[in-house]
């Protein structure tokens, strides 16, 4: 490039309008860029390329009205591609979809998923939840939302918007910690009637996949642990509540503390399977979510955690039952 100022990129200046305050960037990019995939968007943010308010930016970073995107000319210069059209969803998804919904309010719906249906896609995934919404709606501008994730190993709720601005509102929610969500597991040992676990995590390699660990140099994580009920010194039902959400948490915390999920052999290893007619399934279950606004919600247990339990003779609570903490 030479000191000549006709040579410099013309840099295409863009205003985040105030419809997409608190998107991703990465999801604006490529709504404002038909034909822009995942992998060319983090490429150009890398590198610098695409800036945000003049700083580097990473795929993550939510967006706030008003704030100024540079892009490259090539990006706004860009041919627009033909856009395949959306496969229609099939009555068998649609009745899927439906044995799978809890309950409705006027910019969401609550859903209730099942162990081994994956939230999102990924390498080698091909069926799981965003693509259902994708299919059931036939378009990207006329389509529900997540707003939060869950393993795909973990059943129970998953709250989903019915368009943008109620996917910004709750996923501000839950990056606020204003929604209380409560899990049930099936924990080997015998944990403590209360506990509170806060060890940082961090994102390690593995042949299994994406682990975590707890790791002093990680991020700031902590859960917390309430005992339900116990089957003598080998097994417990306990409540279980992520006050921050890293990946994998619930999980790791447990697996530290010395209490495995059971059935959760990455994390768990061998002593997870217990073996007894208990299935060698997570039993892991994301089973009340409350509201901002108070709202209740409350997902059934699969049948594999539903039989365990009676196999060790121990009960979901009932509707009454309050989750109790030391707090510290």
């Amino acid at each position: 490039m030479t000191g000549d100022p006709s040579s410099k990129p013309d840099w295409w200046l863009h205003p985040v309008p105030e419809a997409e305050d608190g998107s991703r960037l990465d999801r604006y990019l490529r709504r404002l860029v038909p034909g822009l995939t995942q992998g060319p968007v983090e490429k150009m943010l890398r590198s610098g390329l695409i800036r945000l308010d003049g700083a580097r930016a990473k795929p993550a970073t939510r967006l706030e009205a008003g704030q100024e995107l540079r892009l490259p000319p090539h990006l706004r210069d860009a041919p627009v591609p033909a856009v395949p059209a959306t496969p229609k969803a099939s009555p068998q998804l649609r009745r899927r979809f439906e044995t799978m919904r809890l309950a409705e309010g006027d910019d969401w719906i609550a859903i209730n998923k099942p162990s081994g249906l994956a939230v999102q896609g990924g390498s080698g995934t091909s069926r799981h939840v965003d693509g259902m919404l994708q299919a059931l709606a036939g378009g990207d501008d006329d389509r529900m939302r997540l707003v939060h994730r869950i393993d795909k190993d973990t059943s129970g709720l998953l709250l989903l918007a019915k368009d943008r601005p109620a996917a910004r509102r709750l996923t501000r929610a839950f990056q606020q910690q204003e929604m209380e969500k409560t899990y049930l597991a099936l924990v080997t040992g015998a944990p403590p009637e209360a506990m509170e676990m806060r060890g940082a995590l961090m994102k390690r390699g593995g042949s299994g996949g994406e682990m975590m660990a707890v790791d002093p140099g990680g991020q700031p994580a902590h859960s917390s642990l309430c005992l339900i009920d116990a089957a003598g010194v080998k097994m417990a039902l306990v409540a279980l509540r992520p006050r921050t959400g890293r990946t994998h948490q619930l999980r790791v915390h447990m697996a530290h503390a010395g209490h495995p999920i059971v059935g959760d052999g990455k994390y768990g290893g061998a002593a997870s399977h217990v073996g007894g007619g208990i299935a060698a399934r997570l039993h892991l279950h994301a089973w009340r979510l409350r509201l901002p606004d108070g709202t209740s919600l409350q997902a059934p247990l699969p049948d594999h955690f539903r039989g365990s339990l009676a196999t060790l003779g121990l009960a979901v609570p009932g509707a009454g039952w309050q989750f109790a903490t030391t707090g510290k």
